[in-house]
């Protein structure tokens, strides 16, 4: 079992969720097997938020990798943003 029966949120997921919604998206967080579901004018994204040096889980990886929808790896709000096109 994994050491950590929850899930930690990275020390700047408050900041990005908050920019998003400034910028009018709507922000849902999921937890797993990413952590953002936000949308906008009936499109969907999925976001993985990482700090600057954080790494993916095994499980994260492997989601990312397999799934044959959209998925972004985000560590900024800059990236944040442009991953979902403003």
């Amino acid at each position: 079992m994994a050491k950590y029966a929850y899930h930690r949120l990275d020390s700047n997921q408050k900041e990005i969720r908050l920019a998003l919604e400034q910028a009018g998206y709507q922000v849902i967080p999921i937890g797993r097997p990413v952590d953002l579901l936000v949308g906008k004018d009936g499109k969907n994204w999925l976001l993985e938020v990482k700090t600057e040096t954080g790494y993916l889980r095994d499980k994260q990886a492997d989601f990312i990798h397999n799934w044959s929808g959209q998925v972004a790896l985000v560590r900024t709000v800059e990236g944040a943003l442009a991953a979902v096109k403003i």
